[in-house]
């Protein structure tokens, strides 16, 4: 059964007696691509919600605000065909403080055309999220700079949930789904497929090797000739800024008249998949953590740490003495000489050999732990290496950790996280880890301490914080819980390639 709400009173009382729930906020006349919303919603959560609010405040003077369609009874069907469990309709949703997005997510696409608009939007959809407090909310990608103002507006006032992003819903003769397809004439709904057919007109250059914004541009613009264009940008999926090139990702996006029917639509460009850099002190959990996202997304997972310490090891292999600061010229020559090579193994963790020899066991030792930052610390070790790590990644779909992944490997990363943890807590994981009870936790949480000094202090890509990179703190925190974290953030700010 759908329970029809109207009074914000009266669903929040019903609210509280409910558990996690999938929100998925709407201004009603429902059509294909919201039942696909719906039911993804109703699919990954045990209680689904959805609004129906006309919303005046992103309507300009001169918009359709009194003609939108409205239809109540019919959308309540489709919410009943979906299994949502509560509609959420209320007659009026009044504000006295309004919402402003950041101004750089407001200067290209719909914005300029539609001023206050967004303001607007984000205004209701944060106050309905107050309503509702949903754990996840889901938007289709077809309002694609909506998609990335309201990712800005989660992740500038830290709201505690996850947006989960689906893929625009078409006709069969590839007209996105919208409820002002309903203002369209016969003849122009003739036309109107020529939007999508321009923007794939546009994703084939692309795919034939063209990376010049310009150029797509125009080109999709000649494949719609009966339409009349009201913008068409290249821009960055995530902060809406202009581009001149697609290096690794854009949204190519565009609006159109049909007489006064506006048709708004855009597909993604990606040159790759996104990567996830994780950075954070020794002992925080990064490892375990970045095998098991990359696990649960599909991702290769790569160890940057495993490398250093590889070559610590083939260093004292080698008999060199790591204490001497004159040291570092042979250390790197080890790393330009020897061949190494990552494999990943059942149980999700990684092999590691050195010139053909695996050495995953050996190099996880406290005699390696204790050298490796001073082995990390050498420049001819970090370049070599560092390269390598690049190389790894460079066509994307790499979950990587290590100290200075989101500052110095990959600071083009899509998503960024600093795991960290109190040296107590870092320090009875490192005697989980290995499996000994003799061993004196006093001196294990000095070395931890010691290590933490020399990586933050180091010249050379020092062990920092990204600006843009999300912290967790992971005292008290389950693996799992970690993980499911980093892979509800993955969802929710990166793009995904199918969209």
């Amino acid at each position: 059964m759908t329970r029809l709400f109207t009074e914000p009173i009266a669903f929040q009382e019903w609210r509280r007696s409910q558990g996690v729930v999938g929100f998925v906020p709407t201004m009603g006349a429902l059509h294909a691509g919201h039942e696909a919303l719906l039911r993804r919603a109703k699919a990954e959560n045990p209680t689904a919600i959805a609004s129906i609010f006309v919303n005046p405040l992103q309507f300009g003077p001169h918009e359709d605000w009194e003609r939108y369609p409205r239809s109540l009874g019919d959308d309540l069907d489709r919410c009943r065909r979906c299994g949502i469990d509560a509609v959420f309709a209320p007659l009026a949703l009044p504000v006295m403080t309004q919402v402003q997005p950041a101004p750089h997510l407001v200067q290209t696409l719909c914005a300029p055309h539609r001023p206050g608009h967004f303001g607007g939007v984000a205004t209701i959809v944060l106050k309905l999220w107050q309503l509702v407090q949903p754990q996840r909310a889901y938007f289709g990608q077809k309002d694609g700079q909506q998609v990335a103002i309201l990712r800005h507006l989660v992740r500038d006032l830290s709201l505690p949930l996850a947006l989960t992003i689906c893929p625009t819903v078409r006709e069969t003769d590839g007209l996105a789904c919208s409820s002002r397809n309903a203002y369209l004439t016969p003849a122009q709904r003739a036309i109107a497929p020529q939007l999508y057919g321009a923007l794939q007109r546009a994703v084939a250059e692309f795919a034939a090797g063209e990376r010049a914004a310009a150029a797509l541009c125009a080109t999709a613009r000649q494949a719609a000739p009966e339409v009349t264009w009201q913008y068409l940008e290249c821009v960055h999926p995530l902060t809406l800024s202009p581009l001149t090139a697609v290096e690794s990702g854009a949204m190519l996006a565009g609006a159109v008249f049909l007489g006064d029917t506006r048709l708004i639509d855009n597909v993604m460009l990606r040159a790759r998949q996104p990567l996830v850099a994780i950075d954070g002190p020794a002992g925080a959990g990064k490892s375990t953590v970045a095998r098991r996202v990359a696990d649960r997304l599909g991702l290769r997972y790569f160890d940057s740490g495993a490398t250093y310490r590889a070559i610590a090891w083939a260093a004292l292999r080698a008999g060199l003495d790591l204490a001497d600061p004159g040291s570092g010229e042979a250390v790197g020559a080890i790393a330009a000489g020897v061949n190494l090579d990552q494999q990943p193994a059942a149980d999700l963790s990684t092999r590691v050999f050195v010139d053909g020899e695996e050495v995953t066991a050996a190099i996880r030792t406290p005699e390696i732990s204790r050298w490796v930052s001073v082995v990390a610390a050498v420049p001819a070790v970090r370049a070599v290496l560092g390269a390598q790590q690049q190389a790894a990644g460079r066509s994307g779909g790499v979950v990587m950790e290590g100290r200075d992944i989101g500052t110095a490997i990959f600071p083009q990363a899509e998503l960024k996280i600093y795991l960290t943890a109190s040296v107590a807590e870092r320090a009875q994981r490192r005697l989980r880890d290995l499996g000994e009870t003799n061993l004196d936790l006093g001196a294990i949480e000095a070395a931890i301490r010691e290590r933490d000094e020399r990586d933050s202090t180091r010249a050379i890509a020092p062990l920092r914080r990204a600006p843009d990179a999300i912290q967790i703190d992971t005292d008290g925190l389950s693996i799992d819980r970690i993980v499911e974290i980093i892979v509800e953030l993955y969802r929710s700010q990166t793009v995904d390639p199918s969209l």
